[in-house]
């Protein structure tokens, strides 16, 4: 298990390191985090929704993605309340204290249905089962703490961190960013708040995101190993070469959220409150073409080439805001003066005519026109889709995957009218012919250098980061502590 001394220290990607360098070694690897809390979720291939997170470590193992990586998922409506996620399906929404209301025992309603207000499925018992059922196919399991293991008001309650090492008998390699200062007292007081029988679990530690010459660190290091009785296995540097996915908000936060330098066409992604799955944007962010910001004023928006709106959580609430600030007014002069506008998932129901929800699944707004840019209507569903598809897009096969509440009154995978596109389908700009129509719109010519498929670059990512955590982490030495009992 990677756990971690924070949020945000880098557990995912080191899990997705070690899923690689083990699948690389000969081994059958397999990701796994108990509960995760994310807008950024994937469809897996039987068509259920897990945490972008294991998919992408999914990936970095070579196998394909599956609910019991990640058997609980938590997806925020607002700062109170998540809709819950159960393996694969959504099963009601809570707010944090109706979460962890006694939880219902009949086994008919355990692992799917929905609950009401005062009940909750055995949210414990459910994980610990998908990772017995993951441990008896794979080995090893990369387990994936989240935020920071010793938040004593959390202990009783924790699916995630120590109770799911105890159940798994895990080695725990305690995780701890440098970047933020005060490692020493993170690390050590992570351990040290720890139940007895708990630190016994604790076998390493790492320091991630170093920056500046490693011998500065080098008796930080034993220090550490002194006040903390157990060894650093590895201190990695801070990388800004390596790209692979993230998850959460906390990536989106380090995004250029204003007009950046270089490119041709200027792109804005409109940053709504409940943005979700924004890796739909990373291969035009790479792109030499394209300088790609994220905007939520109507300024930035009126500078751009393309306006992207992207998915989210609450359609209707986002949509609500963007009239409140402006920007809706800005999206509309936009498309009339011959701007392109996209809209993907959410962002697709904004720019129809209206959007319903006459059974409040979203809140209590019925119904709201939208932006009138496509010949849609949405009506929200109870029932969520989810599914991976593959689609053409100007004659070449590509490939995607939608996560969506809501039905639009069109059969149609993708609508494009005069400048404007809009698409349930997430990774639709990761197809190598979707950017190029995009950016041949702007009277931009195709790329002068070979464009690599999305699959191939990131196989070469994973490989990299592997590399990467080698060259820094004692792995020899990781692989006794796993052997050992």
């Amino acid at each position: 298990m990677l756990a971690g001394t924070g949020s945000d220290v880098g557990k995912s990607v080191i899990a997705t390191a070690l899923c690689r360098i083990f699948l690389q070694d000969g081994y059958h690897p397999a990701p796994f985090k108990a509960q995760n809390m994310a807008l950024n979720s994937y469809a897996t291939p039987e068509g259920l929704e897990i945490g972008r997170a294991q998919a992408v470590q999914a990936e970095a193992a070579g196998i394909p993605c599956h609910t019991d990586m990640n058997p609980l998922l938590l997806k925020p409506n607002s700062d109170h309340t998540s809709q819950v996620v159960l393996h694969g399906k959504p099963i009601g929404n809570k707010d944090a204290y109706d979460f962890w209301r006694k939880p219902t025992t009949d086994p008919s309603r355990q692992g799917g249905g929905t609950y009401g207000l005062n009940e909750s499925p055995d949210f414990r018992a459910e994980v610990c089962a998908a990772f017995d059922r993951l441990a008896v196919k794979y080995n090893p399991i990369v387990m994936e703490g989240a935020g920071s293991i010793s938040e004593l008001n959390l202990r009783d309650h924790d699916l995630v961190n120590m109770p799911m090492a105890r159940h798994a008998n895990a080695k725990v390699i305690l995780v701890a960013d440098i970047d933020r200062g005060g490692v020493f007292a993170s690390a050590y007081g992570s351990i040290m708040l720890q139940k007895p029988e708990d630190q016994q679990h604790i076998k390493g530690i790492i320091i991630n995101k170093f920056r500046g010459d490693l011998r500065l660190f080098d008796d930080g290091r034993r220090l550490l190993e002194d006040i903390c009785g157990v060894p650093v296995l590895g201190v990695v540097p801070y990388y800004k070469d390596i790209y692979i996915d993230e998850e959460d908000s906390v990536a989106l936060e380090r995004k250029k959220t204003s007009r950046g330098q270089g490119g041709t066409v200027d792109i804005a992604v409109v940053l709504l409150r409940h943005i979700s799955n924004f890796t739909d944007f990373n291969t035009l962010e790479r792109d030499s073409r394209a300088n790609l910001f994220y905007a939520n004023n109507v300024a930035d928006i009126e500078k751009a080439d393309i306006i992207i709106l992207p998915g989210t959580k609450s359609t209707m609430d986002d949509l609500l805001e963007l009239r409140r600030n402006g920007c809706a007014q800005a999206i509309q002069r936009a498309h009339r003066d011959g701007k392109m506008v996209v809209g993907i998932c959410g962002g697709y129901q904004m720019l129809g005519q209206t959007i319903d929800d006459p059974d409040g699944i979203e809140g209590s707004v019925a119904s709201l026109p939208g932006l009138g840019l496509l010949p849609i209507h949405t009506v929200m569903a109870h029932e969520k889709t989810t599914r991976q598809v593959a689609f053409q897009f100007n004659g070449q096969e590509c490939q995607g995957y939608e996560i969506h509440q809501g039905v639009c009154d069109t059969d149609e995978a993708i609508l494009e009218t005069d400048h404007c596109i809009g698409t349930y389908i997430h990774g639709f700009l990761d197809n190598v012919p979707v950017i190029e129509h995009l950016l041949g719109k702007c009277k931009v010519g195709s790329s002068a250098i070979k464009v690599e498929s999305y699959a191939e670059f990131k196989e070469e990512q994973y490989n990299r980061l592997a590399a990467h955590v080698r060259r820094y982490v004692d792995i020899p030495r990781l692989y006794e502590i796993l052997s050992s009992d």
